[in-house]
């Protein structure tokens, strides 16, 4: 059970603390165009995004891809600014279909970000099915938490009042974007 709670508390902190601004950026990015009568589909966005940061862990764990480090970092920060871009581009939001393709697929390289330090941590004689799934579980409990005050925020800050919502998206989207596009310069391998 002490391995549950230590990999759980990794995964929490991987989104939960002041080194998680890459993955809060990109939950916010993400989450940015919804309301909070759409809950439940975002945390199915969410998980969307934990399956993918989920996948690129196990094969990484597993030793079976490896990554440059470098362009990792470089694409994380890649993945808020397009994702916010998207946004601001697109003039109908709440798109569930291709917001849960970027989620995944983006997760995939946010995954990517930890597999090295994932890796390390885990024994080579150590199964990893325990420590990947209560990883997940500490990294879902996170993203959950975030969306949730990011729709809450929402709800007291918006309302029900559709040109407020606008505003909200195109402001919560830019700040996202130059945001990324700032960690994306300074992190050009």
């Amino acid at each position: 059970m002490s391995d549950f709670k230590l990999y759980f508390e990794e995964g929490w902190k991987h989104i939960v603390s002041t080194d998680a601004t890459d993955h809060i950026l990109f939950i916010v990015a993400l989450g940015a165009v919804y309301q909070i009568k759409y809950w439940k589909q975002v945390l199915i966005l969410v998980t969307a995004f934990t399956v993918g940061h989920s996948l690129t862990l196990a094969l990484s764990a597993y030793d079976i891809i490896r990554f440059n480090t470098q362009w990792v970092e470089f694409l994380i920060p890649c993945t808020i600014a397009l994702t916010a871009l998207y946004n601001i581009l697109h003039k109908k939001h709440e798109r569930f279909g291709v917001n849960y393709f970027l989620a995944l697929f983006f997760g995939l390289i946010h995954g990517m970000g930890f597999a090295n330090t994932i890796r390390f941590m885990l024994a080579s004689d150590q199964q990893i099915a325990l420590p990947l799934f209560s990883f997940n579980l500490g990294l879902e409990a996170g993203q959950i938490l975030v969306v949730m005050l990011l729709l809450l925020l929402h709800y007291v800050i918006v309302g029900k009042q559709a040109s407020r919502h606008k505003v909200w998206v195109y402001a919560l989207s830019t700040l996202t974007l130059v945001w990324g596009a700032w960690l994306a310069i300074q992190r050009i391998p």
